[in-house]
């Protein structure tokens, strides 16, 4: 069975983008993608396409109408904030069975101003409490349940804004590159305690896109510059008793990295950076130890310390992170990839991880439901 290899990477600037559509957007990720691998529309094999908000427009297909409607297979691919990575899991299973030999996969969306929520429900939440099932509020109670487990502080929690705002300072496609101070994260607008604003994943427009190949074709395009997918791995709820009525953001992550680190064979111990799904400041403190980076109620300590800051240990979220590089649903999970194939190429930069060669990436999806995903990639 064939190794898969990204060959070619492209993403635009996120930010707000009135004035052109959400295919549109997609359609310039994709050619960026395929102008940095060398190739043109008429050798893809495959496209898979991911959005939340445009899910039921066939988005591939429009896509492809700006940029060569081709007659290949198109797969579009929904799955919540883990939309990106389900359509490159999809396009990675592809490979691996035989199927194709080069594939597109674009990520793109145009988000809703305002809060952004789950799915509808039909009538009242069932927990029977207003506002509960908004992403702020649930992220906010997992914060506070770690707080009640392992004392970790609500400083704490803010450190991580001030990191990966820091960390998008230095990223030019980040739609926000301003450093924000500990008591300026703190003094932002409280959304749910302990989440003010700024710990908030910034609601903006974006594109991505990666073309995936088979060994035998990274060998013909040349090996400088492929970085391989180790690693590939999702996960949907296990049954937990608060499950059916809260979302549990922990476990499904837990399950994916499981299943990741042991295709990939490697540990946390072998990761260079990683890029996690920081939806919100909460959420990177429970999957630093979801991941494996540290031990239960380690958390807290190791963002104080500096370990996941540009220079510790372990960075991540060096790109800005979706706090400040921005969250377009459908395009998040390709996004993250990009930069650690840009990191493991060393093609970023002021934020370039020193000798990087193994990275990781993970999303989480909330939709009624969870799914969680995991990829590891190593420069080939």
């Amino acid at each position: 069975m064939t190794d898969v290899f990204i060959v070619g990477a492209g993403m635009i600037k996120f930010g707000r983008y009135p004035d052109r559509t959400y295919f549109q957007l997609g359609a310039e990720a994709a050619l960026m993608a395929l102008d940095d691998a060398g190739l043109g529309i008429k050798d893809v094999g495959a496209v898979y396409a991911s959005s939340t908000f445009n899910a039921a427009s066939m988005l591939g297909q429009k896509i492809l109408q700006q940029i060569g409607q081709t007659g290949v297979p198109c797969i579009n691919v929904s799955n919540a904030c883990a939309s990106g990575a389900s359509a490159v899991r999809e396009a990675f299973t592809g490979i691996k069975s035989g199927l194709y030999d080069i594939v597109l996969v674009v990520g793109a969306e145009k988000n809703p101003s305002g809060m952004l929520g789950g799915s509808p429900v039909d009538g009242p939440p069932p927990e029977g409490l207003f506002g509960s099932v908004t992403m702020p509020a649930l992220f906010a109670e997992a914060g506070m349940v770690h707080t009640n487990a392992y004392g970790t502080t609500l400083e704490q929690f803010a450190q991580v804004a001030v990191k990966n705002h820091h960390h998008a300072t230095m990223n030019p496609k980040a739609a926000y590159q301003k450093e924000t101070p500990l008591d300026m994260v703190l003094a932002s607008e409280m959304i749910a305690y302990p989440l003010t604003k700024l710990m908030c994943s910034a609601n903006v427009d974006g594109a991505a896109a990666l073309v995936l190949v088979s060994e035998k074709r990274a060998r013909e395009l040349g090996m400088a510059r492929a970085v391989r997918i180790r690693g590939s791995a999702m996960a949907s709820d296990v049954f937990e008793p608060r499950s059916p009525e809260m979302l549990e953001p922990n476990s499904v992550t837990r399950l994916a990295a499981a299943r990741a680190y042991e295709m990939a064979g490697v540990g946390p111990e072998d990761l260079d950076l990683v890029e996690l799904h920081d939806c919100f400041a909460t959420a990177e403190i429970l999957h630093y130890e979801n991941l494996g980076l540290c031990a239960a109620g380690e958390a807290g300590r190791m963002i104080s310390s500096g370990e996941t800051a540009l220079g510790g240990r372990i960075p991540v979220n060096v790109s800005g992170g979706l706090l400040s590089k921005g969250h377009p649903i459908g395009a998040t999970g390709v996004a993250n990839m990009i930069e650690i194939v840009e990191q493991l190429r060393g093609e970023v930069g002021a934020r370039q991880v020193s000798g990087a060669r193994i990275g990781m990436t993970h999303v989480l999806g909330f939709g009624g439901s969870s799914a969680a995903g995991v990829h590891i990639f190593e420069k080939a």
